[in-house]
């Protein structure tokens, strides 16, 4: 069978793992997120045999049932023999408040159940190191099994027979059963009383924070599983937010553009801590504010990278690795990101803007004062001096390099910004210094990104083609909606950029040919244009299919194919699930046409 996208997604905001529809765990980087995945199937091709964990149900047979429980990142999957026995399979990765701090250790928990006669099951437990090169030594005692790599050891701590896991054999399934993987640590306890009761305080601890989610009054599911989604894409302890938890998955068929998106782009981030925070949740971006002026205050002259890892470290050289042969044996593999070079200028508005809710969101702990303000205004100059300057862009061309409007814009949102905050913190003339530059880079944007024959904004200064980006000029602020340029510019890319209910985030030939799928949150950023400018039927009836487009779990890819919905491209993107809580928002009927 080959590998697809109908996959869910486990975590505790420390690491995460990706289980398909049989409950095979095929993807998961331990202890961290952007670590060597010691569970790699996904990438190994066609036909894997290792790197990754089964639970396997001899004579399984018929509709495996499969779902979150509610309101949890908790897996929970059904598997059903030919004569109907069948057994339950509880995936996930402790999380849960404990001595006044939040416990997420190095832990993949699987829990079964005999749920109906007695299943007969077989488990295959074949992690690898480096990058699926290396298989591990493996030695086990009497309710244990170590796997040992050059630099990491995992530890199955289980009250399974060991033997029958060792020599992958089957057995009957006649009590409730733990399995305990993570680090090389003795459990000390009862292994049943620790899988219990990890997993009941780690279902309470899901279900409290969705409670205090705001949500719209529909698509409500939908939006409790974007939040849920975003909140596992978010490194606790340092801050960081990456962009998806896999790497090289391709963004369409044999198209070579297969990326490692394991990685805090400050860009990105900043559009998921801004979801989340209209969704009410604040600690995801209070810990990113935190990563992210740690980040500033280590820089040159203001100068940021558009991408860190997610220790903050501002290294990320690529290469690709040869032992693995990629997503359906579509290499190449890479390990690193080479965007990391790129001057991408849209960063410093990105930057700004999140932290700018330090100063204007009331319910934050932390206030942001004068110093903070001087760190950003280093940022704010530094958009000054490169807002007409070529870059490669938020989409990272790597064979050219224009003035991108879209960076251009966020320079610009970078000075206004700037200028709220000092009219806030009442520092008269620094809010007219900031003011005086958002008002003359308008002006030059104006002047140079409208193309006067298209009657519209376009992608690059004195160009002529289209970028969906620019829905998002409403958005930022940069344009009313009621503006006649707004509407005719969603006009121009109505006209280029949509292909049935999606939009691509242009069709120009960039280094690697003419993109052949579309961009997900291209098709949300145009579901929001059309709500600004009133469209709002159109707009609900795309985001339906966008909702109806994503796996059987409520998680969405980075592209999806134009004429047949299939998923493709790093998963779960932190971009779509962002698309989904946002638009949900615009779109839904008010709760108080509700009560």
């Amino acid at each position: 069978m080959l590998p697809s996208l109908d996959l869910g997604l486990i975590g505790n905001c420390s690491f995460a793992g990706l289980i398909d529809k049989r409950a095979s765990i095929v993807w998961a980087c331990m202890p961290h997120l952007d670590d060597d995945p010691v569970f790699s199937a996904l990438l190994g091709g066609n036909a894997p045999e290792y790197g990754r964990y089964d639970i396997e149900l001899i004579d399984q047979h018929g509709d495996i049932e499969q779902h979150y429980l509610r309101n949890t990142a908790i897996l929970r999957t059904v598997l059903t023999d030919r004569a109907g026995n069948s057994v339950e399979i509880i995936d996930f990765a402790p999380r849960f408040e404990q001595f006044g701090r939040t416990f997420c250790p190095q832990m993949l928990i699987r829990y079964l159940r005999p749920l109906q006669g007695h299943p007969r099951i077989r488990i295959k437990l074949r992690p690898l190191f480096n990058y699926g090169a290396l298989h591990p030594t493996v030695t086990h005692g009497s309710h244990h099994i170590r796997y040992v790599g050059e630099t990491q050891a995992l530890r199955l701590t289980t009250n399974a027979p060991v033997t029958s896991i060792l020599n992958e054999t089957p057995f009957f399934l006649e009590q409730d059963t733990t399995l305990l993987l993570g680090a090389d640590e003795s459990i000390t306890r009862s292994i049943p009383e620790v899988g219990r009761s990890f997993l009941e305080d780690t279902k309470a601890y899901w279900e409290n924070w969705v409670r205090n989610l705001w949500v719209p009054y529909e698509w409500q599911d939908v939006v409790i599983r974007a939040a849920i989604t975003l909140k596992l894409n978010a490194f606790e302890d340092t801050g960081a937010v990456i962009a998806a938890v896999t790497t090289s998955l391709p963004e369409s068929a044999h198209s070579g553009r297969n990326w490692d998106y394991r990685y805090c782009w400050l860009r990105d981030a900043c559009f998921v801590v801004a979801a989340l925070n209209q969704v009410g949740t604040t600690q995801t971006m209070e810990d990113f504010i935190r990563y992210i002026i740690n980040i500033a205050s280590d820089s040159q002259d203001g100068y940021l990278q558009p991408v860190y890892r997610i220790n903050g470290s501002d290294k990320l050289d690529e290469r690709i690795v040869d032992s693995l042969p990629g997503y359906r044996g579509m290499g190449p593999v890479r390990i690193g990101n080479e965007a990391y070079l790129q001057a991408q200028n849209d960063v410093y508005g990105s930057v700004i803007l999140a932290a700018g809710h330090m100063f204007l969101d009331q319910r934050l702990p932390r206030q942001g004062d004068k110093g903070l303000f001087s760190r950003l205004e280093v940022l704010g100059e530094k958009a000054v001096q490169v807002f007409d300057q070529p870059d490669a862009g938020l989409w990272e061309y790597r064979g050219r390099s224009e003035v991108h409007t879209f960076s251009s814009v966020m320079c610009w949102a970078a000075c206004n910004t700037l200028a709220l905050i000092a009219n806030h913190l009442g520092l008269e003339q620094r809010c007219a210094y900031w003011q005086h530059h958002a008002d003359h880079i308008h002006r030059i944007i104006d002047k140079r990104a409208w193309n006067e024959e298209r009657q519209s904004y376009v992608a690059a200064f004195e160009g002529d083609t289209m970028d969906a980006s620019l829905l998002l000029l409403s958005r930022l602020g940069f344009i009313n909606a009621g503006d006649p340029r707004f509407a005719s510019t969603v006009q121009a890319i109505e006209e280029e950029l949509r292909d049935g209910d999606f939009l691509y985030r242009y069709i120009a030939p960039d280094d690697f040919g003419v993109p052949e799928v579309s961009f997900t949150v291209c098709t949300f950023w145009y579901i929001d244009a059309l709500a600004a400018l009133g469209r709002r039927d159109e707009a609900r009836r795309l985001y339906e299919k966008l909702v109806a487009s994503r796996n059987h779990l409520g998680l969405l890819s980075e592209d999806i194919v134009t004429d047949n919905g299939e998923l493709w491209g790093n998963f779960p993107q932190t971009y779509s699930m962002v698309g989904l809580i946002n638009s949900a928002r615009l779109l839904s009927r008010p709760w108080e046409e509700v009560f």
